[in-house]
């Protein structure tokens, strides 16, 4: 039904940026909520930031003033801006949506998608 792509993960060292992108596919008629999660090694899926389809944002203190959430309705995809990484940063990123699909013929719903994960290593 709908596909969550994520990119731009990668190795970069302490002070650098990366920028990671997920694109949406498939039967969507909107996406409500768009953000990114992370999983460290022996760590729980914490929530990293999120953003509603008006704009509004939500940001983890931990990357407060580092991170940028962004996204283009049109093309449903969401991005992540990473500036100032530390190796504290250093994990899966996996993207996630709110999503109102269709299902078959009259059938809508709305339900929860995530992607497959990016890795983030941030290492000297």
């Amino acid at each position: 039904q709908v596909q969550l792509v994520e990119s731009g993960g990668g190795l970069v060292q302490p002070g650098g940026s990366l920028r990671l992108s997920c694109a949406a596919s498939g039967t969507i008629l909107e996406i409500e909520t768009m953000g990114w999660y992370r999983q460290a090694p022996g760590k729980e899926r914490e929530l990293v930031a999120h953003i509603t389809s008006n704009g509004a944002t939500e940001y983890a203190d931990s990357v407060k003033g580092r991170f940028t959430i962004s996204r283009e309705n049109a093309k449903n995809t969401v991005y992540l801006q990473m500036n100032s990484l530390e190796p504290e940063d250093t994990a899966v990123y996996y993207c996630n949506a709110d999503c109102t699909v269709v299902v078959g013929a009259h059938d809508i719903r709305s339900l929860n998608y995530w992607g497959q994960g990016t890795q983030v290593t941030v290492s000297s």
